[in-house]
């Protein structure tokens, strides 16, 4: 078997029929000599039993509990053998030339570490799948975009589609996809294992950068995202994983004012989730059962 120059790595939990997707997009539309390995977060929809049917030749991580994002895409990206190592989504379609595209910027970049792709959703609409350096005002510029596209508001599609329309420097990329240098990720120690779920992609870019690498966005390389479908079934879950995660990079990457001010942020607005679940009813108990662990997180910073 001849080497690879690409090692794809696919972290998955409970998502079969996406996985299986995914695999069959990189199957189709990758020409580069590819390797690719699956670790599976101790699904229980038969996402293990399908991969070993359907893609055997697939290499296969079947942990026997959930790692959590970070630490699962490290044991795959650990094993893959590839100079450049392409960290992949399950929810994710890779349409054709878009890996190759990246690679030619890293190619043709020696200083660049890691490279994202233009994102698309299920129905084709932009997404922002890259941002500006961490600040709270930043964020919340990005938060509004975000929610503008996933409305779909006219407005908020133009600007998402113009800012994915050209190439550039930002200060991190989405690690729905995202491809690295392996050299890049071995000189920051690859993903931050402290994070369980969400940021560990802008973390891992904020210190491949510090480090001395660029990060690049590449307009030409496209990619489809599914979005969150692993999480959907636990949208409390989800919620308090990532504010627990955002406090965790502000902890990282910012000064104490900084972290204090989200704190105090997330203390108002868990607070007033609070609030407005009061009321009779299973679904009203369960979202303010959210609210109050996300506001014990607020008081206890971590």
């Amino acid at each position: 078997m001849s080497e690879p120059q690409v090692s794809a790595v696919i972290v998955s939990f409970n998502t079969r029929e996406d996985l299986l997707r995914c695999l069959g997009s990189l199957q189709t539309s990758v020409t580069l000599p590819l390797e690719t390995i699956v670790v599976d977060n101790a699904s229980a929809d038969g996402s293990v039993e399908a991969v070993r049917a359907r893609f055997p030749r697939v290499g296969l991580i079947a942990n026997a509990e959930n790692a959590g994002f970070a630490r699962a895409n490290n044991q795959g990206l650990k094993r893959a053998r590839a100079p450049l190592l392409l960290v992949l989504n399950s929810d994710a379609e890779v349409q054709p030339g878009a890996v190759e595209a990246m690679a030619a910027v890293l190619a043709r970049r020696p200083e660049v570490g890691i490279v994202g792709p233009r994102t698309v959703g299920s129905d084709g609409r932009p997404q922002v799948s890259f941002g500006p350096r961490l600040s709270i005002l930043n964020e919340l510029s990005q938060r509004q975009l975000v929610r503008g596209v996933r409305a779909g508001w006219p407005p908020a599609l133009r600007r998402a589609a113009a800012i994915s329309s050209r190439p550039s420097d930002p200060a991190w990329v989405s690690g729905s996809c995202m491809l690295a240098r392996r050299e890049a990720l071995e000189a920051v120690g690859y993903f931050d294992e402290a994070f369980f779920l969400y940021e560990e992609d802008v973390d891992l870019c904020l210190r491949v950068r510090r480090a001395g690498f660029g990060v690049a966005f590449v307009p030409e390389a496209l990619v489809v995202h599914h979005l969150g479908r692993s999480m959907a079934s636990d949208p409390e879950r989800a919620r308090l994983e990532y504010h627990r995660s955002h406090l965790l990079l502000y902890r990282k990457h910012k000064h104490p004012p900084a972290v204090a001010l989200l704190r105090w942020q997330l203390l108002v607005r868990s607070a007033a989730g609070w609030l407005a679940a009061a009321g009779p009813g299973e679904a009203r108990r369960a979202r303010r059962l959210g609210h109050r662990r996300i506001l014990g997180l607020a008081l206890r910073g971590r």
